[in-house]
């Protein structure tokens, strides 16, 4: 049985946003960081033995302004690219067009249901420029790059270096070897009461697309260079796209060459619930749960019924009640799945893992699981050693992933 749903935005009028926001920081600084301190002093009382004093804090700490945030505004951590493009060389900004003929079968029958159209998008390039120092210069013979979809529960986040996936941008390009560039888009974030409803399933996916086409019919990357890259529900959203090229066969865009999922939220029917499940045992150990206490789900359905949480293989590939088909996500590239030991959501992203090794093969799908560490961990700098141990992880992955590559080039 799944948890009630709790109010979202009680606060966000003034002056009582004002006032809310001040007794809350207060409340954080004053009462709930001695407490902290004090109930977590020896290691047996903390949620992981092996975790220091400073990292309970810090994740009880964002915990605390992410409950806050989502009692007042989110307004934060969003981006307005008409602002972004104002100083496009500066922060590496482009427009992206849409191609309207990319969007096909279920995904379209999708958008009428929730009035979504293709739409033009920013998209923040990282990493190395072109000798002008200009951005999103053609893709040289052979270039890799990286395709990262940011994460933030489908209502929050953005491409630019204010949010998480920045960081991560950067970190793994100086880690994948043969990768120089990536880049990040603005896909259309949802919204829901008491806000009007805008941007549901599958606005972000049809974005996603968009941003794909770009890399492969306009910069001129070939398919088999691109790597695809998602944390949370950026990691749900880099599934649910390499799922669709490779479903949709369509001529002028084939699948990537591979998949990195960081903590793919793949579940929003949140069917892994209860006495033994990872929401139970790591409800103390992580702070993702306001992204998943229905306002999420509310947005990004849309004018769909709440019955395709549950049973929509697209919203919640790992979801218990979604009907298993034959080779429902068969022909996926290489797969490497990330998750921390003391995640929330971590049933569903092995269940997402069982799934693709059952319809792709075990050599296909790479899993590793840092012990003891909490959501998308590689987004999160203090969060040592297993930051490293994940980058390290995820190097080694993507050197096989491409030495497979030119032995099967060899061989053919």
């Amino acid at each position: 049985m799944a948890e009630p749903q709790v109010a979202y935005f009680t606060y966000r009028h003034q002056p009582l946003k004002a006032l809310y926001i001040v007794y809350a920081a207060l409340v954080l600084f004053v009462v709930r960081t001695p407490y902290w301190v004090i109930t977590n002093l020896l290691p047996a009382w903390r949620p992981r033995r092996s975790w220091p004093l400073s990292r309970v804090l810090k994740v009880n700490t964002i915990r605390e302004v992410l409950r806050i945030a989502f009692q007042t505004s989110i307004g934060i951590f969003l981006a307005d690219s008409e602002q972004l493009a104002k100083s496009a060389a500066e922060v590496g900004f482009v427009w992206i067009e849409p191609d309207p003929t990319l969007i096909g079968g279920e995904i379209k029958a999708a958008a009428k249901i929730n009035d979504v159209e293709p739409a033009r998008i920013g998209g923040v390039w990282y990493g190395q420029r072109g000798p002008d120092g200009r951005v999103g210069q053609q893709a040289g013979p052979d270039e890799k790059v990286i395709y990262e979809l940011h994460g933030g529960g489908w209502v929050i986040g953005n491409a630019t270096r204010s949010w998480d996936s920045a960081y991560m941008c950067d970190e793994m390009i100086k880690y994948a070897d043969g990768y120089a560039r990536a880049l990040q888009i603005e896909y259309r974030l949802a919204q829901a009461a008491p806000f009007p409803a805008k941007n549901g399933f599958p606005a972000a996916l049809i974005d996603a697309i968009t941003g794909y086409n770009y890399l492969v019919n306009v910069v001129g990357f070939k398919p088999a260079n691109i790597l695809v890259s998602g944390e949370s529900a950026g990691g749900a959203l880099a599934f649910a796209l390499t799922r669709y090229l490779v479903q949709s066969r369509l001529p002028t865009l084939s699948p990537p060459g591979a998949l990195f999922l960081l903590s793919p939220t793949s579940d929003l029917g949140r069917t892994y619930f209860g006495a033994g499940s990872s929401v139970e045992k790591n409800d103390d150990s992580d702070y993702v749960q306001w992204f998943l206490k229905g306002y999420g789900v509310r947005a990004l359905l849309g004018n769909m019924p709440l019955e395709e949480a549950f049973t929509n293989s697209w919203i919640s590939p790992a979801g218990a009640r979604v009907p298993r088909v034959e080779g429902q996500f068969a022909g996926m590239p290489p797969t490497l799945i990330m998750a921390g030991g003391a995640e929330y959501t971590l049933d569903e992203q092995k269940v997402l893992r069982d799934r693709l090794v059952e319809d792709n093969g075990r050599d296909a799908v790479a899993y590793v699981e840092l012990p003891d560490t909490t959501h998308i961990v590689l987004t999160e700098a203090w969060h040592e050693p297993e930051r490293t141990q994940g980058y390290e992880a995820f190097a080694q992955w993507v050197s096989k992933v491409n030495s497979d590559v030119k032995s099967a080039e060899y061989l053919a």
